[in-house]
């Protein structure tokens, strides 16, 4: 009977991981959703927002690279839950001061702390939820992490609707502090416990490059989580301009355009999630929705002159079959031993959340030459093909036992 129980899916490291993603989503989308009006009550100039958008944007997704890798190797050498209490810290606190600027530059640096910050939430909550649950309901634990996690983009878009851009962030830095008070109930991993008291290297970065195997399956890890951030950070994050070029009867508003397409990520995880346990496999999963992720792609961008609405709905399907973030993180943390589990779990996701510097830069380049749409499309099937080989780079996972370390 207790082999049959879901009630370790409830316990306290899986709902505090599942709130702490929702915060780090909150944050992580907030500046996708305030972007227009921040940048006009700035000075920025209306031919210049897309532009100004996407190098903050680059910005703070340099500060979330920079931050996967150091929290992610505290979190090998000191622990799960030092990356949890101090990932948080610091973005809540420059979240809060970001409400505050008053010129892009101060934007910009704060962007990148706070990317720094956010980098740390999803790996060690994953890394710890997937050491707590039991082998069966691993990918259901995760699964309902990233389903509750990616709602904050809702809650953020409600939020700038009811009140100002400013105090937008000073809510997001706010609930972060709450919910470091929530953490002091979380225990440790006891499969950190167990391998803190071996004497094995923890949390050395480099170790994922002095092995031709182990790197070949990080590459991997990164790589297949490409069409992802393209669909966040490209088709929806320039959403406005998309649907001018297709002449949308209506305003598409960027943050309306975020929320429906996290409602569709958040159905997307969890539908991908529970596929995965049905189908008793990571990768067949992953490559079902990469398949759905072009199909939608297509429909988003040779769809003209159709109404706000169904653009809208265009934006929920869009986010529906990028909707293998959790088993994407899931895959990373699965393929690791524990003594570098936390810095790959950590800077894989963040990693992937880093190309959306050169995907951008890319479709700048595109757009400039060919349009918007023709930009987008090949940026999008580069992506897609980037990450159908990464996936012959990994390994299956379903069954791992994940109590094992990583020799030198």
């Amino acid at each position: 009977m207790e082999e049959k129980s879901l009630k370790p899916l409830f316990s306290i490291p899986v709902i505090v991981a599942a709130l702490g993603y929702f915060v780090d989503i909150y944050d992580l989308l907030l500046f996708s959703i305030v972007r227009k009006p921040s940048l006009t009550s700035l000075g920025v100039a209306e031919a210049d927002l897309l532009s100004q958008g996407e190098f903050l944007l680059q910005v703070q997704m340099v500060g979330l690279l920079v931050g996967g890798i150091i929290w992610g190797i505290m979190g090998d050498k000191k622990g799960r839950l030092s990356v949890l209490f101090g990932s948080i810290l610091l973005y809540s606190v420059s979240n809060i001061a970001n409400g505050f600027v008053v010129t892009t530059t101060q934007y910009a640096i704060l962007r990148f702390v706070a990317g720094v910050g956010l980098a740390g939430e999803l790996g060690a909550g994953i890394t710890l939820v997937s050491e707590s649950l039991p082998t069966r309901l691993r990918g259901y634990g995760t699964t309902l992490v990233a389903t509750v996690g990616l709602f904050g983009a809702v809650v953020a878009n409600f939020v700038v609707k009811l009140s100002d851009w400013r105090t937008a962030f000073f809510i997001g830095g706010g609930l972060g502090l709450l919910l470091l008070i929530l953490r002091i109930s979380v225990f440790e991993s006891g499969m950190f416990l167990k391998t803190k008291e071996q004497n094995v290297v923890r949390g050395n970065f480099f170790m994922l490059f002095s092995n031709a195997g182990r790197l070949k399956k990080f590459i991997g890890c990164i790589f297949i989580g490409t069409p992802i951030w393209y669909v966040i950070g490209v088709l929806i994050f320039a959403s406005p301009e998309i649907a001018k070029a297709l002449h949308i009867v209506g305003e598409i508003k960027a943050g309306d355009a975020v929320m429906w397409s996290y409602i569709g990520l958040a159905g997307g995880d969890l539908s991908s999630g529970l596929l995965s346990q049905y189908l008793k496999s990571r990768k067949k999963v992953v490559l079902i929705y990469i398949a759905i992720t072009l199909l939608f792609v297509l429909l988003y961008l040779f769809t003209s002159g159709i109404s706000a609405t169904q653009f809208y709905v265009e934006c929920v399907l869009l986010g529906f079959g990028a909707g293998y973030w959790a088993l994407f993180v899931t895959i990373a943390a699965e393929q690791f031993g524990t003594n570098l589990r936390s810095t790959v779990a950590t800077s894989v996701p963040n990693f992937i959340r880093g190309t959306v510097v050169p995907i951008t830069l890319f479709f700048q380049f595109l757009r400039g030459h060919t349009s918007v749409i023709y930009g987008a499309l090949w940026v999008g099937v580069v992506t897609v093909i980037i990450a159908l080989v990464a996936l012959l780079m990994i390994d299956e996972t379903f069954h791992r036992d994940l109590n094992f370390i990583e020799k030198e």
